[in-house]
């Protein structure tokens, strides 16, 4: 089939993507609140069975289920494209009250419409166009529950489907214009001190303040950032103490870290390791560590790219490419060695924020940039 065709079948769809995107959206699910999330598993399930798919549901107890979507052969000489999503979002229930559905100014508005649920229908889309189109190969569209608080119960399933697929391609939002082709890893550290309290007025000697300890490993943290090898280290939150008459005997900080190679998680680990309080009265505590490793530029995804390019030329736009600092689920893939592109969904704004938008002239020639992909690659 060629690029022509798809796209013509792209725009016949149309009118079923934005009904169901807006469904979705009118949906919300909050990565804390269990129902609401297997609400939009069950929609999208729903969906998926229209297109012949086969669901599988994994159950959690905390988090919503992990839905894994298998469309296509059971058994064929190709193996699975793995299309990675997130049906989560960071808007609290109610969120729609003062954040509706808009469509205004050729972009249409909402919580959760870009990041991610707008990629989610483009991967149905997809789908859908090729089984019209005749094309039948193995696609295994995973939904996870929990992406927006770190993937604590999905991580395996990804990392299992992913060691048997060909490629991964995620559906997070694009980069301006661009797929992306590396995003840095992440950690998150809590450094905690212990002080010893007395009365700021009539044992101020005695006490060993936890706060000025902390101010002390803070600046020693922040000395970990070394820009060159596209480390950052962030002191985001802090707290401590209980009063101003009182010699603080407890603080901490809550420390983000993004590093660009995957040997830089043990380096800045053992300088968190490292840590010693000045105040020998003091102790400090440290947790935490990297939990998601960089998705570096490497061949099989820049090769993935490189096709992507030519098949964006013949659909008529420019594709680039781009790096980021923020993380999802196709670092994961990308650390197993598995060929993964990000970045393959929609083109929008406010990602996390009030404004949160997608434009919608650019949803259907991504879409079927994406169907071409997963026509192509095998």
């Amino acid at each position: 089939m060629s690029t022509s065709e798809i796209a013509a079948s792209v725009e016949l769809s149309n009118r079923w993507f934005h009904e169901r995107l807006r469904e979705l959206v009118l949906q919300e699910s909050p990565s804390e609140d269990r129902a609401a999330v297997n609400a939009a598993v069950e929609m999208v399930e729903g969906w998926a069975g229209e297109l012949g798919g086969t669901a599988r549901r994994h159950s959690q107890k905390q988090f919503g289920d992990v839905l894994e979507l298998r469309f296509g052969p059971a058994r064929s000489r190709r193996k699975p494209l793995l299309l990675l999503g997130h049906l989560d979002t960071v808007w609290s229930m109610g969120t729609l009250k003062t954040m509706p559905w808009q469509e205004k100014d050729g972009r249409w508005f909402g919580p959760g419409v870009l990041d991610m649920k707008a990629g989610v229908v483009m991967a149905l889309t997809a789908v859908k166009v090729l089984k019209e189109l005749g094309l039948d190969r193995p696609v295994t569209l995973l939904l996870n529950s929990e992406e927006e608080v770190g993937s604590p119960v999905s991580r395996p399933i990804t990392e299992r489907l992913a060691k048997s697929s060909a490629a991964v391609f995620v559906l997070e939002p694009a980069q301006g214009l661009a797929y992306k082709t590396a995003r840095k890893g992440v950690g998150q550290y809590v450094v905690r001190v212990k002080g010893v309290s007395a009365h700021a007025g009539v044992d101020f000697e005695k006490g060993h303040s936890a706060v000025l300890e902390l101010a002390r490993v803070i600046e020693t943290i922040a000395g970990f950032t070394d820009l060159k090898r596209q480390i950052t280290v962030n002191c985001g939150v802090i707290g401590g103490g209980t009063r101003s008459n009182v010699i603080a005997a407890e603080a901490f900080t809550e420390v983000d870290v993004r590093i660009a190679k995957a040997g830089d998680a043990a380096r800045v680990d053992r300088l968190f390791r490292r840590l010693k309080a000045t105040d020998r009265a003091c102790r400090l505590e440290v947790t935490g560590g990297v939990n998601r490793p960089p998705m570096e530029r490497k061949a099989g995804t820049v090769a993935l790219f490189g096709q992507a390019r030519g098949l964006a030329g013949e659909l008529g736009f420019a594709l680039d490419e781009a790096s980021t600092g923020g993380g999802s689920d196709g670092n994961f893939t990308a650390a197993l060695g598995v060929p993964t592109l990000d970045g393959m969904g929609a083109v929008g704004e406010g990602a996390h924020a009030v404004h949160e938008n997608v434009v919608v002239e650019h949803l259907a020639p991504r879409t079927a940039l994406l169907a071409a992909m997963i026509a192509a690659v095998d």
